[in-house]
C-alpha cells in the first residue's frame, strides 16, 4: 500500500484532486489531498498575507508526522513543484517518490517567480494589485479558486541536496498548452537527465479535471518504464535511467 500526499497548484485546493482521490483508494492505497495555508475558506487575510513557501512546505511535514507517514509519494501540481521539493528536502528520508504533475522543478535559490515565464510574471503582478499580498485567480475557471498568497511565490527556495536522494523522481509534461507553458525548458533538461523519468500527457494544465484516469494511471504505476518501452494511449512516457 502506498501514502499518497496531493498538493495543488496555485489558487486551488484539495479539491483539485477531487475526480483522482477515489482512484487512489479504490485500488487501496492512502490518500491525503492537502488545502494549502492561506487557501482554505476560513483563512484571514493576516493568515494570507504572511503565508510563504515555507509555510507550505512545512504544513506537508506536519501532515507526515500527524499520520505517522514513513514512505510517502508526494504529488504536486504547478506551483506545488516548489512546495514537494521544499517539503522532501526537510523529511528526513521519508519519501520514496516526487511526481512533478505539470510542475516546478526548482534548483536551490530559484523561487516560483525566477522559474516561470514572462505570461505568469504578469498574471502573478496583475493579481496582486487588488490587496498588495494575495493574487487573483486569472478570469474563467473553477469558480472555488481563491486568491493566492504573493509572498509564496516570490520566496526562494533553499535545498541541502536532501530531496535530489529521493529514490524516485518523475515529471509530468502536459502538452496541451504549449503556447504559455512555463515548463517547455523544464521538459528538455529532465529529460537529459538520468535521475529522473519524464512523462507526456496529452492534456492542458489541468490534467487531473481534464483526464484523471490517465494521472491515476501513472501514479499508480508501481515501478518507473523501461527505457525502451513507449506507452500508447492517453500516456505517453519517456523514461533515462
Amino acid at each position: 500500500m502506498t501514502t499518497y500526499v496531493l498538493v495543488p497548484g496555485a489558487w486551488k485546493g484539495s479539491w483539485s484532486f477531487e475526480a483522482v482521490v477515489p482512484l487512489l483508494e479504490q485500488a487501496g492505497h492512502t490518500v491525503h489531498a492537502l488545502t494549502l495555508t492561506g487557501l482554505r475558506p476560513d483563512d484571514d487575510d493576516a493568515t494570507v498575507a504572511t503565508a510563504n513557501l515555507d509555510t507550505h512546505a512545512d504544513a506537508v511535514v506536519r501532515l507526515l508526522n500527524r499520520a505517522h507517514v514513513t514512505d510517502a509519494t508526494l504529488v504536486g501540481h504547478s506551483y506545488a513543484g516548489m512546495v514537494i521539493t521544499a517539503a522532501a528536502d526537510r523529511a528526513d528520508g521519508r519519501i520514496s517518490r516526487l511526481v512533478h504533475l505539470d510542475a516546478y522543478v526548482p534548483r536551490d535559490g530559484e523561487s516560483c517567480w525566477s522559474a516561470t515565464n514572462e505570461h505568469f510574471r504578469k498574471v502573478f503582478a496583475a493579481g496582486a494589485t487588488d490587496t498588495g499580498y494575495s493574487v487573483r485567480p486569472p478570469a474563467g475557471g473553477d469558480p472555488r479558486r481563491r486568491p493566492h498568497p504573493l509572498a509564496s511565490f516570490l520566496q526562494t527556495i533553499r535545498l541541502t541536496g536532501v530531496a535530489a536522494q529521493v529514490p524516485r523522481r518523475e515529471f509530468v509534461y502536459c502538452s496541451g498548452w504549449e503556447d504559455r507553458t512555463p515548463f517547455a525548458a523544464l521538459r528538455a533538461r529532465l529529460d537529459a537527465d538520468p535521475e529522473w523519468q519524464v512523462h507526456d500527457l496529452p492534456t492542458g494544465h489541468d490534467a487531473m479535471h481534464e483526464a484523471p484516469e490517465a494521472v491515476a494511471a501513472l501514479l499508480l504505476d508501481p515501478a518507473p518504464a523501461r527505457a525502451d518501452a513507449l506507452h500508447h494511449g492517453p500516456i505517453s512516457t519517456v523514461c533515462r535511467r
